[in-house]
């Protein structure tokens, strides 16, 4: 398996996936940004898949925050970054520059942040012990930043107990690291405003975790899915491309009706599906939210199909220009 990062003249370069998560992004959305506005001049792997920079996770974080404050995103796509940082303000700005102070309860973490040092890692490490229960031996006027917890393997007990030292200390952020969890105590961590994840093999990453963590930002599979972008084909059009007769040429615009029409069926359907419990619930949701992402992409498609065929699409039907 390709690892999520790779060398490049000697440059940490993250896969598409990576980049988005980093940022705080979903992948789609980053795909549907770089499609609409090219935002970033990435280069490729020898297998043609998008590198980013550090430098441009970076810039993609920015443009997130922003748009969540309510800026559009195609004014903001043109800004250089630190323009990007002064719409941001200058809290923003120095919590970009300095290093993030942490207080860190974990065994190997704390070596790995005193082997780089605060200006390699971006993260000062203020004080650690190995476990989330001696946290109270720690000076609680502390000033730090955010408190990570790093457990390889997470049971529903983590939750009360980092419940307990962070109102000890008196720490708002709460980043939380582990490599095996049950769900429910990720969603238990979660409700309690922790940003969870798994262990990071780069540093890079854990610094940006950890940014997003101070910022009050939650991972893209946290939050609500954002709204489903409107249908640009109504059930009329999409059945008249069905049926279109185009003889021996190509029949992609009936099958691509077909395909549409089905994935925006099983949209509508898991909106309307019964939920026995707040669980299942999120599980329809995002079942929803999923074959929306795919129904607009296929829209995209569609677009395409339909001015290579120079057809000419109306709300209730279509006809040959």
């Amino acid at each position: 398996m390709e690892s999520f990062k790779k060398e490049v003249h000697g440059r940490v370069m993250y896969r598409a996936g990576t980049a988005a998560r980093l940022a705080g992004l979903p992948v789609e959305t980053l795909r549907v940004w770089e499609r609409r506005y090219r935002l970033s001049d990435v280069q490729r792997s020898e297998h043609g898949q998008r590198l980013y920079s550090v430098e441009h996770v970076e810039r993609l974080a920015l443009l997130k925050q922003l748009v969540d404050q309510g800026h559009a995103i195609g004014l903001l796509a043109e800004l250089r970054p630190e323009e990007l940082k002064t719409m941001l303000g200058g809290r923003e700005q120095a919590l970009a520059q300095e290093p993030v102070r942490a207080l860190v309860a974990g065994t190997s973490l704390p070596r790995r942040l005193a082997a780089m040092g605060s200006e390699a890692s971006g993260i000062r490490l203020l004080g650690h012990c190995p476990d989330v229960d001696e946290l109270q031996d720690l000076a609680s006027d502390t000033a730090a930043d955010v408190l990570i917890v790093e457990e390889s393997e997470l049971d529903e007990s983590i939750v009360a107990r980092i419940a307990s030292a962070r109102a000890r200390l008196g720490i708002d952020a709460v980043l939380v690291l582990y490599r095996f969890c049950a769900s429910a105590t990720i969603r238990a961590l979660r409700g309690q405003g922790c940003l969870v994840a798994r262990v990071p093999a780069d540093i890079g990453e854990l610094t940006f975790l950890c940014r997003s963590a101070v910022r009050g930002m939650r991972l893209p599979e946290q939050g609500k899915p954002a709204a489903p972008p409107p249908r640009r084909y109504d059930d009329g059009a999409l059945a008249a491309l069905a049926q279109l007769n185009q003889g021996p040429a190509c029949e992609c615009p009936r099958h691509l009706a077909e395909v549409l029409m089905t994935v925006g069926s099983f949209e509508r359907y898991s909106a309307q599906c019964a939920s026995r419990n707040p669980e299942d619930a999120e599980l329809h949701a995002r079942l929803g939210h999923a074959a929306a992402q795919a129904r607009a992409l296929l829209e995209d498609a569609m677009a395409q199909l339909i001015l290579a065929e120079n057809l000419a699409v109306l709300q209730s039907g279509v006809t040959r220009s």
